[in-house]
């Protein structure tokens, strides 16, 4: 069975919307397995084992963004090849992305034994870290599969992993009494079912896509494009850590513990507010994708704007919730008075910005989807660290607390600017050059 009629749907919006549902619902999922896993910790472990989770954090980020580099990549190149109708090429990028994760993931795998000395974190990251190659097989399948146009299969692939990772963790906390262990045993449960499914679609004729052994020959102008159009997401992934430190920092330093206290707050109302957008671009990219490889730069074109327009519309719903009912918001969160009053004014200057936020993130995938590498990096770059890092640098000095604030919609708005210098000559001149 083929999946190219998937994608040469001509009615976009149909198309769009078939992809980018389940892909918001599989996030949305994710999310909630997250709060429900910390819960699960901290209630049967302590808090010394939230710490333990926290120090690994920075090597689950890198195995998820690696994950990620070689996953968007692998899937702009094959949603490309297969409206090309070069079937042996997308084959190829499958087995090199396949071959790819098996040598980073031994490399992190071998690197993070060496260097544990934590008994905590060995008790939890020894267990996990065996995995490194499964979790990102997951991460890149996940990718691969949306690419072919299967959304709703990779959306029960990530609530596959969600639901039995919740299933074992009492199990395993509660019932056998491992503790930290435990919770790292039920993950890799989890990941190991998850990546056998993913094995079994691609294998059961489903999907247009095989795990063949011939296409593992490694083939390097394939990975060199894997990796180029794919380093926009492995960026995403790693500045947002560092923008978490220097904004940590920032409010450290101008104001006090309650004002970190709300950005967390804000931070995770943030998160769940940019998924129907990310669900958005990920249900865009393999439309645009499969039409570009195809020629169809007019469908292409209708993608994009449809995308752009929906992004908009979420990103002003959220502003209208976030800017005229930021105390509803923080309820839900928490309900000390300090806290909200330090979190009402925050919210409202980070959010000035927020209807053209979806303008800027869907810019970016646009570009990753085209595989047109270097803007799709320096779009990536341009919010966090090119604007967001300098002014929170500079303007707090100047204002103070309130500057803190402001450098969100500030970067907000200077990225958008360049996503509109980039998008501007994409449509007037490459999409209709065929370039």
């Amino acid at each position: 069975m083929s999946q190219k009629p998937i994608l040469a749907d001509t009615n976009i919006p149909r198309l769009l919307i078939k992809l980018s549902a389940p892909a918001t619902v599989g996030m949305a999922v994710m999310a909630l397995y997250n709060v429900v896993d910390t819960i699960f910790v901290s209630r049967g472990i302590g808090s010394l084992a939230i710490a333990g989770i926290a120090i690994v954090f920075p090597i689950h980020l890198m195995m998820l963004a690696l994950g990620q580099l070689i996953g968007m990549g692998t899937a702009s190149l094959i949603s490309r090849s297969l409206g090309a109708g070069d079937t042996q090429k997308a084959h190829y990028a499958f087995g090199n992305a396949m071959v790819c994760i098996g040598i980073i993931g031994a490399i992190i795998t071998a690197l993070s034994y060496i260097f544990m000395d934590n008994l905590l974190v060995r008790q939890y990251l020894g267990i996990i870290v065996g995995n490194t190659t499964g979790f990102m097989f997951i991460i890149t399948s996940n990718n691969i599969i949306r690419s072919e146009g299967h959304a709703r299969t990779a959306m029960k692939l990530m609530m596959n992993s969600a639901i039995i990772n919740i299933i074992l963790d009492p199990i395993f906390i509660f019932g056998f009494h491992l503790g930290i262990q435990g919770a790292a045993i039920a993950t890799v449960i989890a990941q190991l079912t998850t990546a056998v499914r993913a094995i079994i679609f691609f294998q059961s004729g489903v999907s247009i896509l095989h795990i063949k052994l011939r296409y593992f020959r490694m083939q390097w102008r394939i990975i060199s494009e894997v990796m180029a159009v794919g380093s926009s997401s492995f960026i995403r992934q790693i500045a947002g850590s560092i923008v978490v430190i220097a904004i940590n920092k920032a409010l450290a330093c101008y104001g006090d513990d309650l004002y970190i206290a709300a950005y967390g707050v804000i931070n995770r109302l943030m998160s769940f507010a940019i998924m129907p957008i990310s669900g958005i671009a990920q249900g865009m990219q393999p439309i645009i994708g499969f039409n570009y490889g195809a020629g169809r730069n007019e469908l292409v074109k209708k993608t994009i704007r449809l995308a752009m327009m929906l992004a908009t519309l979420f990103s002003c719903v959220s502003f209208v919730v976030f800017y005229f009912f930021p105390q509803l918001l923080f309820r839900i969160f928490t309900d000390d008075q300090q806290l909200i009053a330090r979190g009402i004014p925050s919210i409202k200057l980070l959010i000035l910005a927020g209807p053209i936020i979806g303008f800027h993130i869907i810019g970016t995938v646009v570009f990753q989807s085209l595989g047109k590498a270097f803007p799709s990096l320096m779009l990536s770059l341009s919010r966090q660290i090119i604007f967001l890092i300098p002014i929170l640098l500079l303007l707090p000095r100047a204002i103070g607390m309130p500057g803190v604030w402001l450098a969100f919609p500030l970067s907000d708005f200077l990225a958008a600017i360049v996503t509109l210098i980039l998008i501007i000559p994409l449509f007037r001149h490459q999409l209709n050059s065929g370039e």
